[in-house]
């Protein structure tokens, strides 16, 4: 008995001695532990920092441009329709309020949505102040306000910066208010644990909203006693300064803050806007963590020998009263009898539920299936392999499944496919697909293979996706029809009086009726943008494509000269009739070829070509292949799939409404072609239209 104890003993003397050497290293690297910890707190910091610069340089932006806006020749009318439209664009922007030189007001406009509430306690003298401020201040300084007395939230803060002296009316200031909480929410991401708070400053040196109570407080009270909390003195006297970095916060003095009994650690820097005051920002958080990842490692290695000496004991235990075979065997013959109860109830789990469920062996065949794909593959497909089950499937799709079966079973992990279309059956859906392994000791049963089919879920996804957009469009077209109608009418009045007047003979009058005929264009389009969410069949006539391409290059010749592209149109000449609208047919090309202009740098390529699809040689009742490509910047993979989506642009702010692709889309989907487009970055892209050809003269006969 004795020698059976003592290498129990012994083990448990080892194990006694490791726990000790961990406790005594872990105190050891104490510090660097903190250290680690510091560094980590303070790129959360420099991060959430970078965010909170960007949003606000954002309202630096926007200040300048309304600076630029108000430094261009216009009628107040104008100036205060542009203003109201950006006002309405950015939703945190509350008011948008001109001063003139002398400091009196001269225009204001407030947000509709929390206009009569701001009209009742309208902040004048605090907006005329920040005014005043940015005027004294040097070209382009971008004045910020203390938190408003008429504000109880305490985010509402006043931007303004100062107009040039050569604007009209001789300068002034321009003052945005602005609720300023959505432009520090990364900050919030700090302080998703419960042992870190935030202190943030003001660009006037008080504390926001966003600050923990307990350090708001006390940052209040350091005027009147600096040296109850000598930590938070040095911290606030860094902040002012504009510095950033980490320091220690005493554990007494932690407590006294409220940040736990334990030491903490303060990283802080600064919030800047360029050309404007910085916000200054720190977080302080405890180090009890640490102290308890200690504690735990101990705790556990403690246990692990605890449970290690019981094992031992227990094994010898069970070697001295080793159970007789005839138990042994009792035992498992009930552990059988469990195991074909649970078998029958999981297959009647498996059967019930909406979900395909293959069981596969080692050699990859199929040795159950559940009635949910059961009943959607061909019958004997238990027994068979994959590509037996489905013999809809193309190759590709079925050595795809069989490398995740055999995957998952070499190295035992999960492997999934989320969302990918796959032809399993008579048509193409979309699935998830599971390969789980099993125990290896049972090759009837290796890998589950389980299909999850989303084809319904995708497609009424789609619908509720395009009927949103459709109605989106649709707003955005009436509000264009009303804002263009009526100058694009006076314009046409005044170039066909003009006309008049001039005569035929006159040189100028074919200029003045490609007015007049690009205006009618436009007016067609606004027609057609307010039809766009009917999904109204088109008109198709016999167009030839040749004269229309021509006509379409003559329009772009300028523009490309400007921008230095070499445009080239090369159209097969023997190319059937498009059934097509050649308004929109011309609109078409004309959207494609300028989103490539707009791609491409000085000297850049883009290039039409137009031939004979591959599915009909001869062209009739056939497809004609139109292409546009250009060698410019290309589109980065994530956003191929959002370029035709209504309202969605690479361009900077002004440059693009994000409706040209849309409208593409849509007319060619509504003549019945196909679209395609790859772009890789750096590469160019290549858009490709698959457009229906006209039927010939001799079809459109009938037989009386």
């Amino acid at each position: 008995m004795r020698s059976s104890l003592l290498p129990v003993l012994l083990l448990c003397t080892a194990l006694t001695g490791v726990i000790g050497g961990a406790v005594h290293f872990i105190q050891r690297d104490r510090q660097a532990l903190v250290d680690q910890f510091a560094r980590e707190r303070r790129a959360q910091l420099q991060e959430a920092a970078r965010g909170v610069s960007e949003a606000l340089e954002d309202v630096g932006e926007d200040l300048r441009f309304t600076v630029e806006l108000l430094s261009q020749p216009g009628t107040a009318e104008e100036h205060r329709r542009e203003l109201r439209a950006l006002l309405e664009a950015v939703g945190q922007y509350k008011a948008i309020v001109v001063f003139g030189p002398d400091g009196r007001e001269q225009l204001r406009l407030l947000d509709r949505r929390t206009g009569e509430s701001l009209a009742r306690q309208y902040p004048a003298d605090e907006l005329a102040r920040t005014a005043k401020s940015a005027l004294q201040g040097p070209s382009g300084h971008i004045a910020s306000s203390p938190p408003l007395s008429t504000d109880a939230s305490g985010w509402l803060r006043a931007f303004a910066t100062a107009l040039p002296d050569d604007a009209p009316g001789g300068g002034g200031a321009v003052v945005v208010l602005v609720n300023a909480e959505p432009l520090f929410a990364p900050l919030k991401l700090l302080t998703a644990e419960s042992d870190t708070h935030l202190l943030l400053l003001g660009a006037h040196g008080a504390p926001t909203p966003l600050s923990a109570p307990s350090l708001a407080a006390h940052y209040q009270r350091l005027t009147a006693h600096p040296r109850d909390t000598p930590g938070l003195a040095e911290l606030a006297r860094r902040m002012g300064d504009g510095q950033e970095g980490s320091r220690l916060i005493e554990r007494a003095e932690a407590l006294t803050l409220g940040l736990g009994d334990a030491e903490a650690v303060a990283s802080f820097a600064p919030v800047r806007i360029k050309n404007g005051a910085m916000w200054p920002l720190a977080t302080l958080s405890s180090t009890r963590g640490l102290r308890s990842h200690e504690r735990n490692l101990v705790l556990r290695l403690s246990l692990a020998a605890l449970l290690v000496s019981c094992f031992l004991i227990a094994f010898g235990v069970y070697v001295v009263l080793a159970r007789s075979r005839a138990v042994a065997l009792q035992e498992s013959l009930r552990h059988a009898s469990r195991l074909a109860h649970l078998h029958d109830k999981t297959q009647k789990i498996l059967d019930h539920i909406p979900t395909g469920v293959l069981a596969l062996s080692t050699s990859g065949r199929i040795t159950s299936a559940n009635r949910a794909i059961g009943s959607r593959m061909p019958p004997g497909a238990v027994g068979a392999t994959l590509a037996a089950a489905f013999p809809q499937a193309h190759a590709p799709v079925i050595q795809r499944l069989e490398e995740m079966v055999d995957a998952a079973g070499s190295d035992n992990r999960v492997r999934s496919l989320q969302g990918v279309p796959l032809q399993l059956f008579q048509e193409e859906g979309h699935f998830n697909v599971h390969a789980v392994p099993l125990e290896p000791h049972q090759p009837d049963v290796r890998t589950l293979l389980v299909l999850e089919d989303l084809s319904d879920l995708r497609a009424l996804e789609g619908q509720l996706l395009r009927a949103e957009k459709l109605t989106t469009v649709g707003v955005l077209a009436a509000g264009i029809a009303h804002e263009i109608g009526t100058p694009l009418g006076v314009i046409r009045g005044r170039a066909e009086y003009v006309q008049t007047k001039l005569g035929a003979e006159h040189p100028q009058s074919p200029g003045l009726g490609t007015i007049v005929e690009q205006i009618d264009r436009v007016s067609r389009t606004i027609r057609q943008l307010l039809d766009f969410s009917r999904l109204q069949p088109a008109e198709s006539r016999a167009v030839p494509l040749a004269p229309l391409v021509s006509s379409v290059q003559e329009l772009l010749r300028v523009e490309a000269e400007r921008r230095r592209v070499d445009l080239r149109l090369d159209i097969t000449p023997t190319l059937p009739p498009l059934a097509a609208d050649a308004d929109q047919l011309q609109q078409v090309l004309i959207n494609l070829l300028l989103n490539a202009c707009d791609a491409c740098g000085p000297g850049g390529q883009v290039r039409l070509t137009a031939s004979l699809g591959e599915a009909d040689a001869s062209g009739a009742w056939g497809q004609v292949r139109i292409r546009v490509e250009d060698d410019g910047c290309g589109i980065a993979p994530r956003h191929l799939h959002q370029v035709f989506d209504p309202f969605f642009t690479t361009k900077k702010r002004g440059l693009g409404t994000g409706l040209g692709l849309t409208m593409v889309a849509h007319i060619v989907r509504n003549h019945g072609g196909r679209i395609e487009l790859d772009s890789a970055p750096g590469q160019g892209t290549r858009v490709t239209l698959q457009w229906p050809a006209a039927a010939p003269a001799r079809e459109e006969h009938h037989v009386g």
